[in-house]
């Protein structure tokens, strides 16, 4: 265990590594902050003063050492735009992202698990196909277009939702239903394959010959076994909404990371920029982790 652990560690620190000269000097793509935060008509000495403050006034190679001995001390700089420290600005932002995607998985993961063992349990029969139907439409609707439709209907055609913000439960319903429709039909269709396979196993039928009912057979007999793939699907789909909510939390007003992240590209403020990126990523591989440590809980054959 502890072998595996470390080569993780390893692997995701080289991976990280790379992020950090990726997003460095791409972002430095994106123009000078200079011209942004000053008035056009700025003397050249208020034009360097503010390189100077900000560390921009000397090469590139060099900017790009002194970042990472800053971050090599867990120091991301502070925030162009609201000086303050940059770290602190994305925790605040990721903790709203974090919210949002515990949510939204754990009513995808109940739903889609629940709805799929039934589907593949009734395989071929009405319920089964009402399932695999919604649940391939949900997998292929794009989030962009299902946020902007909602927003439309619930919000201007009806009046029955707010179309942006937090402040209270009813600000939570659109975001989480238009995250929550991608990932089911994902979800589903991977549970009701794995468990149509696990309900066809021998130890299935052993059980049902005994008279174990549906529901033990289900939910104790056929589930844990079929967890493996489903497990992997969860994973990744948690991973896409903490990297990619992007899209969603912009359309609708969602202080999340996703949303300061493209605020700070488009402000040219780096450092903020480049401490969203790393905590995500972070996260991103922390949740692989645990992914992999649950195998083994799941599945006592797993050996690491």
């Amino acid at each position: 265990m502890q072998r595996f652990l470390a080569r993780r560690a390893v692997s995701s620190g080289v991976s990280l590594a790379l992020l950090v000269v990726a997003v460095f000097f791409l972002s430095r793509l994106t123009g000078d902050p200079t011209d942004l935060y000053l008035p056009i008509d700025a003397s050249a000495e208020a034009r360097e003063a503010f390189r100077q403050l900000h560390g921009l006034d000397r090469p590139l190679i060099l900017q790009f050492l002194d970042y990472v001995g800053d971050l090599l001390r867990l120091d991301f700089g502070d925030s162009i735009r609201r000086a303050r420290p940059a770290l602190e600005v994305v925790i605040g932002a990721f903790g709203w992202t974090l919210q949002l995607a515990l949510i939204t998985m754990a009513i995808v993961s109940g739903a889609a698990i629940t709805l799929g063992s039934l589907a593949a349990f009734h395989v071929g029969g009405v319920f089964d196909r009402i399932a695999t139907f919604f649940s391939l439409i949900g997998a292929s609707a794009p989030d962009f277009w299902v946020a902007i439709v909602a927003i439309t209907v619930f919000s201007v055609g009806l009046g029955w939702l707010p179309t942006s913000g937090t402040g209270t439960l009813w600000h939570w319903v659109l975001p989480v239903a238009v995250l929550f429709i991608r990932p089911f039909g994902l979800i589903l269709q991977v549970v009701r394959g794995s468990m149509i396979t696990a309900l066809g196993s021998a130890y299935v039928k052993t059980a049902r010959a005994k008279g174990v009912g549906a529901r033990a057979m289900i939910f104790v007999h056929a589930l844990r076994n079929a967890m493996l793939p489903v497990l992997t699907v969860i994973g990744d789909q948690a991973a896409a909404l903490l990297n990619g909510a992007v899209v969603v939390e912009t359309i609708f007003g969602f202080p999340g990371v996703g949303k300061l992240m493209i605020d700070s590209i488009l402000q040219r403020d780096f450092p903020v920029v480049l401490a969203a990126i790393m905590v995500t990523a972070f996260a991103i591989f922390l949740m692989n982790i645990l992914i992999d440590l649950a195998y083994a809980a799941l599945d006592p054959r797993i050996r690491y």
